[in-house]
């Protein structure tokens, strides 16, 4: 068992990232020396249509393309979307049933993508996603994924972020070391999709309006961004399935923009985060 150096209030988690309860509320869980994280403040640039069909469990911009893993059952799928109109470019429908699809990240030249309770990884060549040349196997569950250049960078739903590398003999995943994720209320579980942004982890909590901005040293928290009430401002209208939550950063490193967005949501946002 792993030795957590804060004190935690252990609670169970349900599911994934598709149904369930949300997370524990720390507000009133005991205060730890850790200074409480730094708002992150944000402008909006612009805001363009999203495939509200897709159950978005992944993002990554890479070389001026938008990539997006989805899941649900019978549904999960890689694909290529144009970001300004939110149009399908190429996709490919995971044909095992069986399969829940969860986050993606691009990694030496190949697309890693996670599932969730399959305990496998399917790796993809960049220029071709019509099939996995490769899966790897996982003992955890999946939920966000993201690297660093140097190594992949793992959640499964719980306060731990594992930094692994793929070892191509044996088909899984070799652990480098672990993080975890923890701010003034205590640790914080349900950390989901993941982006590495200028040498911090950059990760929603699922069924929550907060990315939180996480230090690779130690799992800190030192920044928050509170998207609350963002979707429903630019999409009063619009009629939401359920589990349309919050979930999808990609972060474009030429332009410094961030894309935004959730699980069947109407809208992606292009966003800059203010120095």
């Amino acid at each position: 068992m792993l030795k957590r150096i804060f004190t935690i209030v252990l609670i169970t988690v349900f599911s994934a990232c598709n149904t369930g309860d949300k997370p524990a509320d720390n507000d009133n869980a005991p205060v730890n020396t850790l200074p409480a994280p730094q708002p992150i403040t944000f402008s909006i640039d612009a805001v363009y249509p999203h495939d509200t069909a897709a159950f978005t469990q992944g993002l990554q911009f890479y070389n001026g393309k938008l990539y997006e893993g989805t899941g649900q059952y019978e549904e999960s799928t890689l694909r290529i979307v144009d970001p300004k109109t939110g149009k399908v470019e190429k996709k490919y429908l995971i044909p095992d049933t069986s399969i829940f699809g969860e986050g993606i990240t691009i990694f030496k030249n190949k697309i890693y993508q996670l599932t969730w309770k399959s305990n496998k990884i399917f790796v993809y060549d960049l220029n071709d996603i019509t099939h996995p040349i490769k899966t790897l196997s996982w003992p955890h569950d999946g939920w966000g994924i993201t690297n660093d250049g140097n190594s992949l960078i793992i959640s499964d739903g719980s306060d731990t972020i594992y930094y692994v590398l793929p070892d191509e003999e044996k088909n899984s995943m070799k652990q480098l070391k672990i993080i975890l994720v923890a701010d003034n209320t205590g640790s914080l579980d349900s950390i989901n999709e993941l982006e590495f942004i200028d040498g911090y982890i950059y990760a929603n909590r699922w069924q929550t309006d907060y990315i939180f901005k996480i230090d690779t040293s130690n799992g800190h928290v030192v920044g928050k961004m509170d998207l609350t009430g963002l979707l429903p401002q630019y999409a009063p209208d619009a009629k939401y399935k359920e589990g349309a939550v919050l979930n999808g950063i990609a972060y474009d490193s030429a332009t410094k923009k961030l894309y935004i967005t959730g699980k069947y949501w109407p809208k992606m946002f292009e966003m800059r985060l203010n120095k």
